[in-house]
């Protein structure tokens, strides 16, 4: 599977295990509610800095967003 959809399936479900919308996770991680959408709708190309503030704000490891 692609990179980028391994991230959005897994940021999604990760987000969806701690109950939180689009727009929490947005505000957790200092993004937009849009750009996380992009993510993961696979739309968007985030760099390896959005990934680990995205990481940082779910509280895992950057490899469990990207595995």
């Amino acid at each position: 599977m692609d990179v980028r959809k391994r991230l959005a399936a897994n940021m999604k479900k990760l987000r969806k295990e701690r109950g939180w919308s689009q727009e929490t996770l947005a505000d957790e991680a200092g993004l937009d509610r849009t750009y996380i959408s992009g993510i993961e709708r696979v739309v968007k190309n985030p760099t390896i800095t959005v990934v680990e503030r995205v990481a940082a704000a779910l509280d895992c490891r950057m490899s469990d967003l990207l595995d």
